[in-house]
C-alpha cells in the first residue's frame, strides 16, 4: 500500500470504529462506512478491506499489538514470581484491554466491537486452536489451566472468563468516558478472580457427567 494511501485507510478505520461501536457490526453498510470517513471514492472500503470482515480485521489489527504486549509482559511476571497468584492472572486478561478505555485513538470503540463479537453465536470456545503465537490469550491460557479445577476446564471456565472480561469492558467503554476508571477495573479483577477459583458444585458435575456420557454415546453409535 502506497503511503499516499494510508490517511484514506486510516480515515476509514476510525469511521468504522465508531459507527461498529454505536450500531453494532451488522447495522453498518460499507457505504455508511465510506460516507462517514469522507472518502472521495465511492468504492473506498472495498478497494482496502474487500469486505466487512476485512474492516473488522484492520481495527483489531490496529489495536490487539498493543493489547497483547502489555499482556506478555503482564504474563512475564507471573512466570517469574515465587508463587503463582489466581489474581495476577485476572489481572494479566483485564488490564490488558482495559487500557484501551483511556485510548483516544478509538480504544473505547475497540472494546465495544470486542463485546459484539465474543457475544456471536460463532465466538466459539476457549478451546479454539492458536494459531498465532503472538497471541497473548493462548499464552495465559495455557498459564491458568494449572490453577484451576479440572471441572473448570472441563467447563469452559477460561472462555467464560474471557466473556465476562469483554463485556463489562464494553459496557464501561459504552458509558464513558470516566473521570477515573481504576475502581472499575480493579473491581473486575475481583470478579474474574472468584468466577475463575469458584468451586464446580456436585450437583453441575453430575449434569457435566450426563452431559458427556451422552456425547460418547452418539460419537460411537453408528451413522444412519
Amino acid at each position: 500500500m502506497s503511503r499516499s494511501a494510508e490517511p484514506t485507510r486510516a480515515r476509514l478505520i476510525a469511521a468504522a470504529e465508531q459507527l461498529f461501536a454505536a450500531h453494532g457490526i451488522d447495522g453498518v453498510s460499507l457505504r455508511e462506512i465510506n460516507r462517514a470517513s469522507g472518502a472521495r471514492n465511492a468504492i473506498a472500503v472495498q478497494y482496502h478491506f474487500e469486505d466487512r470482515a476485512g474492516v473488522v480485521r484492520a481495527i483489531l489489527q490496529k489495536h490487539q499489538p498493543d493489547v497483547d504486549a502489555r499482556r506478555h509482559a503482564m504474563l512475564d511476571e507471573h512466570v517469574a514470581a515465587p508463587i503463582p497468584s489466581l489474581r495476577t492472572l485476572a489481572a494479566a486478561l483485564v488490564q490488558p484491554s482495559a487500557a484501551k478505555l483511556a485510548d483516544r485513538d478509538g480504544g473505547p470503540a475497540y472494546l465495544q466491537i470486542l463485546s459484539y463479537l465474543i457475544n456471536r453465536p460463532d465466538a466459539g470456545t476457549e478451546t479454539a486452536p492458536a494459531d498465532d503465537a503472538a497471541d497473548s490469550i493462548q499464552r495465559w491460557r495455557a498459564l491458568l489451566e494449572p490453577l484451576l479445577e479440572q471441572d473448570a476446564v472441563r467447563l469452559h471456565r477460561r472462555f467464560i472468563a474471557i466473556r465476562f472480561t469483554a463485556v463489562e469492558l464494553g459496557r464501561r467503554a459504552a458509558s464513558g468516558p470516566h473521570a477515573d476508571d481504576r475502581l472499575f477495573v480493579s473491581h473486575l479483577i475481583d470478579l474474574v478472580t472468584a468466577l475463575l477459583g469458584a468451586p464446580v458444585s456436585e450437583e453441575t458435575i453430575r449434569f457435566a457427567d450426563d452431559r458427556d456420557a451422552h456425547r460418547d454415546r452418539r460419537r460411537r453409535s453408528p451413522v444412519p
